[in-house]
């Protein structure tokens, strides 16, 4: 049975990787926000430095975005959504495979890409190193949201728009703990409690939400 969900981890890797184009704007966009603030606002360190962790989570929040209406769009509309329902499979492990693969192809090149994001805003290793430890415990959060939302909305033609009217409020606790915990660090303050609000968050994500997906994903195909 293992070999089953397996093989949907790898359907969806390649289908992914297949998918240059839409693989590479979400991370594209991401480089072009953070890169154009320099410019835009001046290069002086102090500045970049303040608003630095606020420019890098509000550009991994709407670059998630433009990638996360594709999460379950394919296998709806060419079928494989319903037949993995009707396969017997387990519906939520499916949904948990799924999110692992959204994960790994959107925020691993983010985590990949951070050291030199925070060379542009002039950040400091403290706050690098803060920056990092939010990306990590916020990106997985961002992912298994958003699948419900996509679950909810797969059936909606162009809902990306309804996507991010949902999401965004949403997404907001996570954006404040996480540039908190960074401007603590360059203040050479502590930020375990902001990280442990976040990882309580990503807990009770991981307890729940593939249940929320999967129930969205019944509804929606009804």
């Amino acid at each position: 049975m293992s070999s089953l969900y397996t093989g949907v981890f790898k359907r969806d890797l390649t289908l992914a990787f297949r998918q240059k184009a839409e693989l590479l704007q979400p991370l594209m966009f991401l480089v072009l926000v953070v890169s154009l603030f320099p410019i835009g606002v001046g290069p002086a360190p102090e500045i970049l430095q303040m608003i630095g962790p606020g420019v890098i989570w509000v550009a991994a929040i709407l670059s998630s975005l433009l990638g996360m209406e594709r999460l379950f769009r394919d296998d709806f509309n060419d079928g494989s959504l319903e037949q993995l329902m009707l396969s017997g499979l387990n519906l939520n492990l499916v949904v948990a495979v799924k999110i692992t693969v959204h994960w790994l192809v959107s925020a691993v090149p983010l985590l990949l890409l951070s050291p030199l994001l925070s060379m542009f805003l002039h950040m400091t290793v403290d706050m690098y190193i803060a920056l990092l430890m939010t990306l990590l415990l916020g990106t997985p959060l961002i992912s298994m949201i958003g699948a419900i939302a996509v679950g909810l909305t797969v059936g909606v033609s162009r809902g990306g728009v309804l996507l991010a009217l949902l999401l965004i409020p949403i997404f907001i606790p996570l954006l404040i703990f996480a540039t908190s915990a960074v401007d603590s660090a360059a203040l050479q303050l502590p930020y375990f409690s902001q990280l442990a609000i976040i990882a309580a968050m990503l807990l009770l994500a991981v307890a729940f939400s593939p249940f929320a997906i999967a129930y969205s994903l019944k509804v929606s195909q009804n």
